[in-house]
């Protein structure tokens, strides 16, 4: 039917066009807030030498520690195996996954992606395997389970409605992948692109839109922080150096000056 079908496609176009400033909005308060966190993390004065021992005592040393910390989580490893373990099979999974959706968004697709994009089957599988685990952790583990507050359980689980979305439309309710790069291209280039009704797909991505929004502001943000420690950045070397805060009481920047009585000691 002529009609029903116009209907139909002001419809997809109203929804594409509703959905875009969403994701727009989402996308500019996610980039503010974490512009701004990070400024404030880099403006508070660290008036103390305290790296966690043992400690690299060049900055060389430190570059190779943070990328542990980064890339291995090396300190968790330490502390718990099992929390290690689906962190890490977590955050490898969201790597995974990000990478691939990036073929959504460059046509043609570039060769690593499309070579990253023949994995991304398993990557939704490890990140709702590991919070799965972590959602456990929480409630198996007496002295985790003490600690944790509700917003840690709803986090958990609001990152595995995430998960699970991608996965049924990945092995169950399809959409249409076409359809759905024509609008990502248009979010690209800022040309609203229509987008068919399809509840699976438009609640993930709506969901993708809330996690942007509270993203600068929850206990998620964790990584800029881990460049702003004292105890992970600071070079192991108090004898060689003496150690001022960047931010003195009276507001006066100061630098790190040569020890005076390490010659004389």
């Amino acid at each position: 039917m002529p009609g029903c079908q116009s209907r139909q496609v002001a419809s997809s176009q109203l929804m594409g066009t509703v959905l875009s400033i969403v994701l727009y909005f989402s996308a500019v308060i996610f980039v503010v807030g974490l512009l701004r966190r990070i400024v404030r993390y880099a403006s508070i004065p660290a008036p103390l030498k305290i790296p966690t021992t043992p400690a690299p005592t060049t900055r060389r040393g430190v570059a190779l520690r943070l990328a542990r910390e980064v890339v291995l989580f090396e300190s968790l490893f330490k502390a718990s195996k099992w929390t290690w373990l689906f962190g890490w099979l977590f955050h490898f999974g969201l790597l995974l996954s990000l990478l691939a959706h990036l073929r959504f968004f460059v046509d043609p697709v570039w060769w690593w992606v499309a070579f990253v994009s023949r994995f991304s089957p398993y990557a939704g599988m490890l990140m709702f395997l590991g919070l799965s685990g972590l959602l456990l952790r929480r409630f198996m583990v007496d002295r985790v389970r003490y600690i944790s507050a509700p917003s840690d359980f709803l986090m958990l689980l609001f990152l595995m409605a995430i998960a699970g979305t991608g996965l049924l439309m990945r092995y169950g309710f399809r959409a249409d992948i076409v359809e759905l790069k024509v609008f990502a291209m248009g979010l690209k280039y800022f040309d609203f692109a229509s987008l068919a009704f399809h509840p699976v797909l438009l609640l993930h991505l709506l969901l993708v839109a809330v996690l942007l929004l509270i993203f600068p502001f929850s206990k998620l943000l964790h990584v800029p922080g881990l460049f702003f420690s004292p105890s992970r950045y600071q070079v192991d070397n108090p004898r060689e150096k003496r150690h001022l805060s960047r931010r003195s009481n009276d507001g006066v920047r100061t630098q790190g000056v040569e020890h005076p009585e390490r010659d004389s000691a």
